[in-house]
């Protein structure tokens, strides 16, 4: 029975998928030292998994902000 293809994801590819600039992505990753599983060239690769916490990462820090903005 064949497997399923792993689904990589560069950063440009999440970035583009989160509808983020690539540098708050980057940002995510640097900042919450989330690690490629592989490269591909130069390129970083991410799974889906990692997707998904950029994105609650992304999230949270929009709500952080939100609540910043609200408490003056």
């Amino acid at each position: 029975m064949p497997t399923k293809p792993v689904l990589l994801w560069t950063v440009a590819r999440i970035a583009q998928h989160l509808k983020q600039s690539r540098h708050r992505v980057e940002y995510v990753i640097n900042s919450r030292g989330i690690t490629p599983i592989d490269r591909a060239g130069i390129a970083r690769v991410f799974d889906g998994r990692d997707v998904d916490l950029i994105a609650h990462e992304l999230r949270r820090i929009e709500a952080d902000r939100e609540g910043s903005r609200h408490a003056d």
